[in-house]
């Protein structure tokens, strides 16, 4: 695969059960080496989609892509390009989890010294031969990884991989995960309700709303394009109406004000506040968080 050739391709993918349209011709790429984040509320279409990705159900309309295999052609090669965690890894609880791993190689037909590979990539290799009984969740978790990682794909897909995890956990998930992507060359496709997170992580994201996409891009770039100045003021409505003789777009909660300015404005903005009698007790630059941004394109709805 050329290094530039989208790892996974979802074309106008759309998803009528009866009459009701679960996903709506949704389109997005996955690129080799980057963490794609896809976010949407409770029954937006998330789990619908990875489903239709991973080829546990048939489109309405679309195609779904991987590593060039068109999946509903060429299903078998398409799988053989992507491991996948959909909800909660598969693991066998009472045994090891070196015998889980051989379990899954057998079945994938991947030689043994894929294990011993996959366990390092996760570091687990230490603790390989004791029960997954005895594992933290988030080791299981990485268990979970590395059993999606046999046979080398190229595309990961994950579905809540930091769910129910602690701060350190989610940690190491979210450094795996880079290391996968930058390191190892992965397309990873990860769908989270973790907005805070997902922002550490990602490169890119889709916002999925009602079925469709609303917006997608680089997490720098869609939260940079939201920079505002942050002012303290003594008097936020005298303040606010000065701002606004001047043509500033400005919003106001409680004594902070919100001005749509660049940083290099604001001084005459300061200065024309204390001319009026207004005191400034702190000005500071202030980027829309991935949170922020969410809820706006969604209109307040939360992550499921």
């Amino acid at each position: 695969m050329a290094p530039m050739t989208a790892a996974l391709q979802a074309s106008h993918l759309t998803k009528v059960i009866g009459e009701r349209t679960i996903v709506d011709d949704v389109s997005f790429e996955l690129r080799p080496g980057e963490v794609f984040g896809f976010l949407g509320p409770n029954g937006a279409g998330k789990t619908t989609t990875i489903r239709m990705l991973v080829g546990l159900i048939r489109p309405t309309e679309g195609n779904v892509t991987i590593c060039g295999y068109d999946v509903r052609r060429d299903f078998e090669k398409a799988m053989r390009c992507i491991g996948c965690i959909v909800e909660n890894p598969d693991l066998y609880r009472f045994m090891t989890g070196r015998e889980n791993l051989e379990h899954f190689a057998r079945m994938l037909d991947v030689p043994r010294a894929e294990i011993e590979r996959v366990a390092s990539l996760v570091n687990l290799a230490h603790r390989l031969d004791q029960r997954v009984g005895t594992y933290s969740l988030g080791m299981r978790q990485r268990l979970g990884i590395a059993q999606a990682m046999l046979g080398k794909p190229r595309v990961l897909i994950l579905d809540e991989p930091a769910n129910g995890l602690d701060p350190a956990g989610i940690r190491e998930i979210r450094e795996l995960l880079r290391m996968l992507a930058e390191e190892e060359g992965l397309a990873v496709f990860i769908s989270s309700h973790l907005l805070a997170e997902i922002e550490l992580t990602a490169d890119r994201v889709a916002i999925i709303h009602k079925g469709r996409i609303l917006r997608t891009g680089a997490v720098r770039d869609l939260i940079s394009n939201q920079r505002v100045m942050e002012i303290r003021v003594g008097d936020p409505e005298r303040a606010t109406a000065i701002l606004r003789e001047q043509g500033i777009d400005v919003t106001a909660s409680e004594d902070l004000l919100f001005a749509a300015i660049e940083e290099p404005s604001t001084p005459p903005l300061v200065a024309a506040l204390a001319r009026n009698g207004i005191d400034v007790f702190h000005v500071r630059s202030r980027v829309q968080t991935l949170e922020e941004m969410f809820l706006e394109a969604t209109g307040g709805e939360t992550v499921d």
